[in-house]
C-alpha cells in the first residue's frame, strides 16, 4: 500500500504477508503492544476489483478470516473490531418506489464484490468472542480517491457520462465524515455485533452532481452524455475479458456494470445517529468544493 501521503506520521507499520497465515501471525505477536492487545483494530483491507472472482474471495474474505485467526491465537483480542464492507454487500434495493436501505433487508448481493464482502460479514457474524462492529459506506469520495476522479475529470473536459434513461438517486459520504464515524463508532458502548450504513443522509440526482462538480470547476457549459444500458454492458463484458486475459483488472467491468445500473442508492442512517451520534459535516456541495480543490492542485503542480 502506498504510503505516499504517510510520511513524517508517528506511525508504526507492520507488513503483513496475508498469503502466509503462520508468518502473519507470527508478525502481529512480535508487533502487539505491551498491554498484550490493541485497543481497536479498523480492518479496511480490501479489493474492489479484480480479474478472477477468486481474487476477490481470496482478499476480501481469505484474507479476513485467517486475520481474525490470528489475533485469537496470539489472544490480542481488541476492545473494537471494526470492519469496513460496503453497501454493495445488500444488493439491489426497491427501484420502483426508491425505499432506502435501513439494514433490515436480506442481503442480495449481486456482484462478485458484493458477494465477497457479505461472506466476510457472515463469518464475522459467527466470532461471538470477537467484538465486531460492521460499516457498509455507500460511495466514499474525497481528495485521492480515483472512481469518482474519472467523473470529475470528465466534467472538467465539458462532458458529463451517465447510465441509462431513468432517474437514479445516488448517495455519497466525503472520507472525513467516514473516518470521523470510524472513531465515533469505536467510542460508543452501543456499537459492538452491529451494522451500520454510512451515507450522507440525503441522495442527488446525476444532473444535481454534474452541477455541483461543474460549479467547482468554473465550467459552465457541460454537455450531458447518456449512454444506454445495452452499450455500457457490452463496453464492460469487453472490458472484463481484456482484464482477463492480460491479470489486470479494469475499472469498468460487469461487476461496475451492475453498480452503475443500479437506481437506487437512498440510504437511511438512523441507527448510527441513534447509537454513535453519526453526523455528516461535509454535504456534497462542500465535499465536491474540497475534491475539486485538491485535483486543480495536483493538475496545476504536473503542467507546471
Amino acid at each position: 500500500t502506498s504510503r505516499r501521503y504517510l510520511k513524517n506520521l508517528p506511525v508504526k507499520y507492520i507488513v503483513l504477508d496475508y498469503d502466509d497465515p503462520d508468518d502473519m501471525t507470527a508478525r502481529l505477536e512480535q508487533a502487539r503492544p505491551e498491554s498484550g492487545r490493541w485497543n481497536a483494530i479498523i480492518y479496511n483491507l480490501g479489493a474492489t476489483k479484480a480479474a478472477r472472482f477468486s481474487d476477490f474471495n481470496r482478499v476480501n474474505y481469505t484474507y479476513l478470516r485467517d486475520f481474525v485467526e490470528a489475533i485469537h491465537e496470539i489472544e490480542a483480542v481488541p476492545d473494537k473490531f471494526l470492519y469496513m464492507s460496503s453497501l454493495s454487500a445488500l444488493g439491489p434495493k426497491d427501484e420502483k418506489n426508491y425505499t432506502p436501505y435501513d439494514g433490515t433487508e436480506i442481503p442480495e448481493p449481486n456482484t462478485r464484490y458484493g458477494l465477497s464482502k457479505i461472506k466476510a460479514e457472515t463469518h464475522l457474524a459467527t466470532q461471538l468472542w470477537l467484538p465486531w462492529i460492521i460499516f457498509r459506506p455507500t460511495g466514499v469520495y474525497g481528495p485521492r480517491e480515483k472512481d469518482y476522479l474519472m467523473m470529475v475529470k470528465s466534467i472538467d473536459r465539458h462532458f458529463d457520462f451517465g447510465v441509462g434513461f431513468r432517474k437514479q438517486m445516488l448517495t455519497f459520504i466525503y472520507v472525513e465524515d467516514l473516518v470521523g464515524a470510524m472513531f465515533d463508532a469505536l467510542a460508543s458502548p452501543s456499537t459492538v455485533h452491529r451494522r451500520y450504513i454510512i451515507s450522507e443522509p440525503r441522495s442527488y440526482t446525476q444532473k444535481e452532481f454534474r452541477r455541483l462538480v461543474a460549479d467547482a470547476l468554473g465550467r459552465r457549459f457541460v454537455l450531458p452524455v447518456r449512454v444506454p444500458i445495452w452499450g455500457l454492458w457490452l463496453v464492460s463484458n469487453i472490458a472484463q475479458l481484456v482484464g482477463a486475459i492480460t491479470l489486470r483488472p479494469s475499472t469498468l467491468n460487469a461487476d461496475k456494470f451492475k453498480i452503475m445500473r443500479q437506481r437506487n442508492w437512498n440510504c437511511d442512517v438512523a441507527d448510527a445517529v441513534r447509537d454513535f451520534g453519526f453526523h455528516a459535516d461535509f454535504p456534497l456541495e462542500r465535499g465536491v468544493r474540497e475534491t475539486v480543490d485538491a485535483y486543480l492542485r495536483e493538475k496545476n503542480h504536473h503542467e507546471q
